[in-house]
């Protein structure tokens, strides 16, 4: 077990903390690293692993939400586009545009060329901040991307957006390696078992899902950003609220790539849903979006499966149609969809929203959140720090920007030392990007300490699983600063080795049983890799 984690879960029922945050994914990540930066004494708990669940199983986009205007969301966009800008400027390491190729089929129930006048007033709500859009006749979509089967496409067009050049659970953990930088006292793998009010003050009660240990801890707020189960905790804790949620599931399938192109090939599926072909570095990400279920605990069913390959293979031209073998890895999510309810207190089905929304018991002092977007954490993170002001928990750095990479200076530092030692040189051939540039993205100013141990210690850029990007000095780094407390953490949530690479390649590498000795010390190794033999078989 992760010392840092031990430590935390000692420290958390000994103090009396401004807010405790229940939940780990973007919502919570945010609101923890928001308000610890501030000044606030913050305490986070997950029941499962950070960004565990819906955090780690988004299509990667950090999009302005262009299909709204279907819905004529028109504030909704040009807030997310505001949004997205504001995410590339304060992330360019990160999340960096990326064309978006869309072909429209004929018959479809809007003309090619109105669709495109969309593009162009979504380039006007994001405020030019990207590439022009640009018209495509079927000709010109063949000649640009041969991997289109244009039989039976009109036109098309290309625009801009943005993604995350690594995977969002990673993202998500940046936020709460930050918060705990900034000291938030944060363990995953800690349930909340119900809270009561006495007082002025929270207790819950929570358990150490490994150990089965329980135990107390006290706060003066308590933000449930517990994503798909805010609802089922607020009813918990007796609180009512003017949200609740409904859920849309998502999924994706990563095949070997079937495209040279760096761009998102958008298409309508034959149910008129979005379907995405996106780029995974050595991999491609194919899959769609909202289908409505009624439980957050969803799975990919051989329907879902069928849906995608079929779409995949009608809508592309491949020198090898796609079957169920290909699949290495899959990705499957709800997305919490936050509504209002009517007078009885039941849902209004009809007016669904991509919005957050933050329902605050002032009397309580007890925030729920709600729904959101990944392309507006930022301004969660800032709405939530507003609102705990206002019930009176003081932010001595209420200033403080609390989101972003670190500035040129930090990073100018790390590349000059970068250079000098050659880091690129040691960049596996199994990468598609030279470390300097993976290092710096994925950890900021703590990489200038990695380069030291690599410069005194060279086989620590040593290549532990084969066909990965991981080095031994980022393993031991995760060891110890980043609360790997199972396999899957690490393979599939601060890495994603288990996304690109197949499970049976993974479990089949020698270096697997030294990275298990890395992370979790000679005399769990076995077991933890036994866990993950079992996670991954059911």
């Amino acid at each position: 077990m992760s010392q840092l984690r031990k430590n935390n879960i000692k420290k958390l029922p000994q103090d009396i903390f401004d807010v405790l945050i229940i939940g780990g994914g973007i919502n919570g990540a945010v609101s923890a690293a928001a308000l610890a930066a501030k000044g606030a004494k913050v305490a986070l708990i997950d029941k499962g692993d950070f960004a565990g669940f819906t955090s780690s199983n988004s299509s990667n986009l950090a999009w302005g939400g262009i299909k709204y205007l279907e819905s004529h969301e028109y504030n909704l966009v040009n807030k997310l586009c505001k949004s997205r800008n504001h995410l590339m400027r304060s992330y360019p390491s990160t999340v960096k545009e990326i064309r978006f190729f869309t072909s429209i089929q004929k018959g479809f129930r809007f003309p090619a060329f109105f669709v495109y006048l969309g593009t162009i007033v979504y380039w006007f709500m994001g405020r030019f901040f990207t590439q022009s859009p640009r018209y495509l006749n079927a000709k010109k979509i063949k000649s640009l991307e041969p991997v289109v089967n244009t039989t039976n496409v009109e036109a098309g067009f290309e625009y801009s957006d943005s993604f995350l050049l690594d995977n969002d659970a990673r993202f998500v953990f940046n936020f709460i390696r930050s918060s705990m930088s900034h000291g938030c006292i944060g363990a995953n793998y800690v349930s909340a078992q119900g809270s009561n009010r006495t007082g002025d003050i929270w207790t819950t009660n929570a358990m150490d899902e490994i150990t089965k240990e329980q135990f107390s801890i006290r706060s003066k707020v308590i933000i449930n950003a517990a994503g798909p189960f805010v609802d089922p905790i607020n009813i918990t804790n007796s609180q009512t609220t003017a949200h609740h949620h409904l859920f849309s599931k998502g999924i994706h399938l990563i095949v070997d790539k079937i495209t040279s192109s760096n761009k998102v090939l958008t298409f309508f599926a034959d149910d008129g849903r979005l379907f995405f072909v996106i780029p995974m570095g050595p991999k491609t990400c194919i899959g769609t979006t909202d289908t409505q279920v009624e439980s957050p605990h969803s799975h990919v069913t051989d329907e879902d499966r069928k849906f995608v390959l079929d779409n995949a293979n009608k809508l592309l031209e491949l020198d090898k149609q796609l079957t169920k073998d290909d699949i290495i890895a899959e990705r499957c999510g709800v997305r919490p969809l936050a509504i209002k309810k009517d007078g009885n207190g039941k849902a209004d089905w009809v007016q669904l929203s991509r919005k957050h929304a933050i329902d605050t018991n002032y009397e309580k002092k007890y925030l729920s959140i709600f729904g959101g977007k990944l392309t507006d954490c930022i301004n969660v993170g800032d709405e939530v720090a507003e609102l705990i002001k206002k019930l009176g928990i003081n932010l001595p750095y209420e200033d403080y920007k609390w989101y972003g990479e670190p500035d040129d200076t930090v990073k100018n530092e790390f590349m000059h030392r970068a250079k000098l030692m050659n880091l690129d040189g040691l960049t596996p051939k199994t990468s598609t990007e030279v470390l300097s540039k993976r290092f710096w993205r994925r950890y900021g100013r703590n990489a200038i300490n990695m380069l030291e141990k690599i410069r005194e210690v060279p086989e620590k850029a040593e290549l532990l699983i084969k066909n990965s990007e991981y080095l031994r000095v980022e393993i031991e780094h995760a060891a110890e600063r980043e609360m790997v407390t199972k396999l899957s953490d690490f393979l599939r949530r601060r890495s994603k080795i288990s996304l690109v690479v197949r499970k049976e390649d993974i479990l089949s590498d020698p270096g697997l049983q030294e990275v298990c000795h890395i992370l979790f010390g000679e005399e769990n190794a076995q077991a933890r890799l036994q866990e993950y033999i079992e996670e991954i078989s059911q």
